[in-house]
């Protein structure tokens, strides 16, 4: 991505130069910051602590943008899958804004506003136990499900993601 250019004094001669992209840490301090393609900082530009809070993890199969995702232990190393309530173990930790295919690495987050969602009604959702990776309005019913509150919708293809612990009904 090209970024606006500007000039600076370079030693008595005005010089044009074209904004930081992304950063290389500490070397790059001071410097001017250009913007992505959506309009905002490039996340390597903020400090540790600063930002989405993410991790990259393999996916176990296919993941669809919007999926609630399950972080699992997949024989020693951390994978995930789509959150489903029709059965225990697969609360939802987080979820994808990308897609990611079965075997790859793939952005998972762990809070903030799932913005890749649709259908929705303002109010709270809660995970499907009929679409793996999904949201409903209304919590599961029936014995061996999960009830579990991932968050609040607050449009129609946004809800911001408050997980509550799971409950496994009887």
């Amino acid at each position: 991505m090209a970024g606006d250019k500007f000039l600076y004094n370079n030693g008595g001669v005005l010089t044009e130069k074209i904004a930081n992209q992304a950063s290389a840490g500490a070397g790059d301090a001071g410097k001017v910051v250009a913007l992505d393609s959506t309009g905002r900082i490039d996340s390597t530009m903020m400090p540790v602590g600063i930002g989405a809070d993410t991790v990259s993890l393999v996916a176990s199969e296919a993941l669809s943008a919007g999926n609630f995702v399950n972080i699992y232990n997949n024989a020693g190393t951390p994978n995930c899958r789509k959150a489903d309530a029709s059965t225990t173990g697969k609360q939802a930790h987080g979820f994808v804004l990308a897609a990611v295919s079965n075997g790859a690495s793939g952005t998972v987050y762990l809070a903030g506003q799932n913005t890749q969602l649709s259908s929705l009604t303002a109010g709270d959702v809660f995970l499907s136990d009929t679409t793996p990776g999904g949201v409903v309005a209304t919590a599961p019913t029936g014995s061996g499900k999960t009830v579990q509150r991932v968050g609040v919708a607050v449009s129609a293809t946004v809800a911001d993601f408050r997980p509550l612990a799971p409950i496994v009904l009887a």
